[in-house]
């Protein structure tokens, strides 16, 4: 009799060998089958409810998948690569998804039949390669020495990418606008120089974009209505200091032997107040935004001089205030002088909705800007400014690399082709494994087909009969319920996507097949461990 040797802690679970492989792929199923209907121009929705109640209405893969949740360790790789997407393309989150859950749908029987996984592997290190290869063969470039032409070309772009989103039907007025934004900016394009307030009413053809910078009206004393509202050519002064009175600190101790000393003591005070503020207005600022505080005493001051000021400015619209209007962000109030002003042509605030917005128009270096989206419902306006991203993402990135391919099913169709005739020219196992992956890559034409409730194996029929007589700008056509050449039906989306898209899969896929063991702790198996001490009211005390 043999002792048993028990060497992983009591409660451990672990599985090895090919069932596990095998629950892997069919957890990242489940995860694939939570996005699949969200592909396309006719996706549906979804709306996740989180803990504390809020709802969140999307079409992003990437937000869906981070709302979800998703606890099983390998479907955790689809998450995973649904946000890398998100960080380097912006778009095309639910095709990585639905690609990668796609390949491991194509090898599963492959792994059921005892195939060894990294022959698997190898297969699809080499159709990626291939695949890749393929797409920078087709792929167009565009001059970009043409203005309008470039111009043109990142409008399809946009609109492609909104066209999946829940604002579609406006998508060209959309589109017009992300690609002003983009453009605004400086050659290396940063994301946060975009600002996008939202705010709540009207519709959303009110949107507007601003070339320069808006934000709130922010918290203000008594004296400020009496400050002109509307100023041509100000110069505009950016503080890091507080206009008020400054408290002292707690435990402070001044003794005094009279009144008149106590007096002197405040008078001091008011002094050092009232030398900022005439600095401040000798310096010939109209316009004074400060990141802390302006108090009442100060408020008052400047509206006797016809002055405008704003305390408490958010730090990200302080900044973008200073990329546009110039200037620099001064944290004394001594030494403010021409070169330390922004200027712009006009300023103003007004009501848009029920809030009031400082907007600066008109400024003359500037490489920022800031979208004010208009709408009915909050999710509505958060879901708009997701798809904003998205679209504002892809134009970025077709700036930098400036080939793009046609969309709509069309480049997939045209690789599994590609793949496929490939795959007959070679002997032994991977003639069938590149084959299932040609298979697998008719996955997204076949969605997009299904979620508008077109008969998909019909058109995927026509597909491959177009693609196999050479014409590779195929693919699903949503309003005639046909196939059309997409390419001249304006469906571009940049090459980098597809490459991208693609890579992230198979590696995703790659990384799944290569798991032969999984061990999970007994501790780790229970998810609501670590929140249990979070009970008490705070210093372990009961509730």
């Amino acid at each position: 009799m043999q002792p048993q040797i028990i060497l992983l802690k009591e409660g451990t679970e672990n599985s090895q060998g090919t069932s596990q492989l095998l629950s892997n792929i069919t957890a990242c199923q489940a995860v694939v089958d939570a996005v699949r209907t969200t592909l396309g121009p006719r996706g549906m929705d979804k709306l996740v409810v989180d803990q504390g109640g809020k709802a969140t209405i999307s079409n992003d893969g990437a937000t869906i998948m981070n709302l979800l949740e998703v606890v099983h360790p390998a479907a955790k790789t689809l998450v995973d690569i649904a946000k890398s997407q998100d960080a380097e393309v912006g778009d095309g989150t639910t095709s990585v998804v639905l690609l990668a859950g796609e390949f491991l749908k194509q090898v599963k029987p492959f792994v059921e039949e005892g195939v060894h996984p990294r022959i698997i592997i190898r297969a699809f290190r080499k159709a990626t390669q291939l695949a890749v290869e393929k797409i920078n063969s087709l792929s167009v470039k565009i001059e970009k020495s043409n203005t309008s032409e470039h111009r043109a070309l990142l409008e399809k772009c946009a609109a492609t990418s909104l066209s999946s989103k829940l604002i579609h039907q406006q998508k060209a007025f959309f589109s017009k606008m992300v690609v002003d934004a983009v453009l605004m900016l400086d050659d290396l394009l940063p994301l946060n120089m975009i600002g996008v307030k939202k705010i709540q009413g009207g519709a959303l053809e009110d949107s507007q974009l601003i070339n320069g910078v808006a934000f709130k009206k922010t918290f203000s004393y008594a004296g400020f209505e009496m400050q002109p509202k509307k100023y041509t050519n100000p110069k505009i002064a950016l503080l890091n200091v507080e206009l008020e009175l400054k408290a002292e600190r707690d435990n402070a101790e001044v003794r005094v032997e009279s009144v008149s000393e106590y007096q002197k003591v405040v008078d001091a005070e008011w002094q050092i107040l009232y030398d900022k503020l005439d600095k401040i207005v000798q310096s010939g600022a109209q316009v004074v935004l400060s990141k802390l505080p302006i108090g009442d005493v100060a408020t008052q001051y400047f509206a006797d001089r016809d002055m405008f000021c704003a305390g408490r400015v958010p730090d990200e619209d302080l900044k973008r205030t200073m990329k546009a209007c110039g200037g620099s962000v001064m944290s004394t109030a001594h030494d403010l002088n021409e070169s330390v002003l922004g200027q712009c042509e006009v300023f103003e605030e007004i009501q848009i909705g029920g809030e009031r917005f400082n907007i600066f128009k008109g400024c003359k270096n500037a490489k920022t800007c800031t979208m004010l989206l208009r709408g009915g419902a909050e999710q509505f306006l958060e879901e708009t400014e997701r798809s904003l991203h998205d679209a504002i993402m892809i134009v970025r990135r077709t700036i930098k690399n400036d080939s793009v391919v046609a969309g709509g099913g069309a480049i997939e169709m045209e690789l599994s082709r590609h793949l496929r005739d490939y795959s007959r020219t070679i002997a032994g196992k991977e003639q069938l494994l590149i084959g299932a992956i040609a298979k697998a890559l008719e996955v997204i034409p076949r969605q997009l087909s299904d979620n508008a409730g077109f008969d998909a194996t019909n058109i995927l029929n026509k597909l491959r009969q177009k693609h196999a007589q050479g014409q590779c700008w195929y693919g699903v056509d949503i309003m005639k319920e046909d196939i059309s050449d997409n390419f001249e039906s304006c469906v571009w989306e940049p090459a980098i996507i597809k490459i991208n898209a693609i890579t992230a899969a198979s590696e995703a896929a790659c990384l799944i097949l290569s798991v032969d063991e999984t061990i999970k702790n007994p501790k780790s198996g229970g998810h609501d461990a670590p929140q249990m001490p979070q009970m008490g009211r705070g210093m372990g005390r009961p509730m």
